[in-house]
């Protein structure tokens, strides 16, 4: 029984990731989806009380690991004592990215769906809120290069959140433009080097 329910919830979700991705959240027709899938519509709602209920399903487990992981490595570099941070700068964040590619790349469809069909759901400011942690942390971190004694010029919260919105956006490129993992853990790879040296010239004292 429990085979049986678990086909049909993947039966389900499989017809929603295809409309989903063909017309986006708010173009998306349950009633295509139930169609798709071979169910009937009270058996959807055995399963799901409703499109967005069902959206997030498929890309909740993937938004969450991808948060969490993002999460901890700026914790990770934010509890290093202060000293030990500037010759840390970079060491995390290229690990994290490294992982960041890798499961995106695996999971490319809900990421699809997060990044470019999500608007109408709660998900549409997923990149806009990873940005956010991202410029949280650069101002914790440019904060205790001043306590260092490092004469870091101005950095204005605008630009910092350019600068990160630049960056993700070119992370999730991979996705978007189905590049073959090797080719975009590669170039991903040198896309965090021009960022760091940039940061680096940035924070250079003058």
């Amino acid at each position: 029984m429990q085979d049986t329910s678990n086909l049909t919830l993947n039966k389900i979700q499989q017809a929603a990731i295809d409309e989903f991705l063909e017309k986006g959240f708010r173009g998306a027709s349950l009633r295509q989806i139930v169609k798709h899938a071979g169910v009937t519509t009270g058996a959807f709602y055995g399963y799901f009380s409703s499109k967005e209920a069902l959206f997030a399903s498929i890309v909740e487990p993937h938004a969450q690991a991808l948060m969490a992981h993002f999460m901890q490595a700026q914790l990770q570099f934010a509890d290093l004592p202060k000293d030990e941070q500037p010759s840390h700068m970079g060491i995390e964040s290229s690990a994290c990215v490294d992982w960041m590619v890798d499961y995106i790349c695996d999971h490319r469809e809900p990421f699809k769906l997060l990044l470019l069909k999500a608007e109408g759901t709660s998900y549409e400011n997923f990149v806009h809120n990873i940005v956010e942690v991202e410029v949280e942390y650069t101002l914790k971190y440019i904060d205790v290069l001043r306590e260092l004694g490092h004469k870091v010029p101005r950095l204005d919260r605008t630009l910092c959140h350019i600068i990160a919105s630049g960056m993700f956006g070119g992370i999730f490129e991979v996705v978007i433009h189905d590049i073959p993992k090797n080719q975009a853990m590669r170039d991903v790879g040198q896309l965090r080097a021009f960022y760091t040296a940039g940061w680096l010239a940035l924070m250079e004292e003058k």
